[in-house]
């Protein structure tokens, strides 16, 4: 069986800033995560300067530490899937807690039916385990739904046991009739 490498990792080029302002930053900071930095301190400083005014000195951390710290790590490559920032795992993880995601049938050809999808109880399952037992759990049975409530699905799925088979040239000609060999020649003629 062949098997192909994917080389283009190694040749993946990241810019970097090296001067900001007149200011020297030595061996560069790279430029998608200086841009990503920018734009967190934007809309968090100027949505907290919207709602609170200005920081005063015991304030000033929660102004300047988050953006910090969802660049520094947000920016870093994700360990299960070295192609992706942190931050992209992070908005992907979101938006399948909160919004699910409509499953995709026969490729597509025919749209799932309400019941089909995943169902809220069954995302968040693995994250309020722990809450089960705790007296917050009328929240989470709120938040999530009663157990009862959940539809049933499309079912458990289907187990293919295919094994792949070689036929041979007569095989071939016996499946497709002497039909087959007529048409080839008169083609032919």
């Amino acid at each position: 069986m062949r098997q192909g490498h994917t080389y283009t990792r190694a040749f993946e080029l990241e810019t970097k800033q090296h001067e900001l302002l007149g200011i020297d930053l030595g061996e560069g900071v790279p430029r998608r995560a200086l841009v990503l930095g920018l734009v967190l301190y934007a809309l968090w400083t100027g949505s907290l300067l919207l709602l609170f005014g200005f920081p005063s000195k015991i304030t000033f951390t929660a102004y300047f530490l988050p953006p910090l710290l969802v660049t520094i790590y947000g920016t870093q490559k994700s360990r299960t899937l070295d192609r992706r920032w942190n931050i992209t795992r992070w908005a992907i993880g979101t938006r399948y807690l909160v919004l699910g995601h409509r499953p995709i049938i026969c490729g597509g050809r025919r749209a799932a039916s309400r019941s089909e999808w995943i169902s809220r109880r069954a995302r968040w399952a693995p994250k309020t385990a722990f809450l089960a037992g705790s007296p917050l759990a009328f929240l989470v049975d709120r938040f999530l739904g009663a157990e009862e409530s959940i539809p049933a699905g499309a079912g458990s799925p289907v187990r293919l046991a295919s094994r792949p088979r070689l036929y041979g040239p007569d095989a071939v000609l016996r499946a497709h009739g002497r039909r087959a060999v007529k048409h080839r020649q008169e083609a032919a003629e």
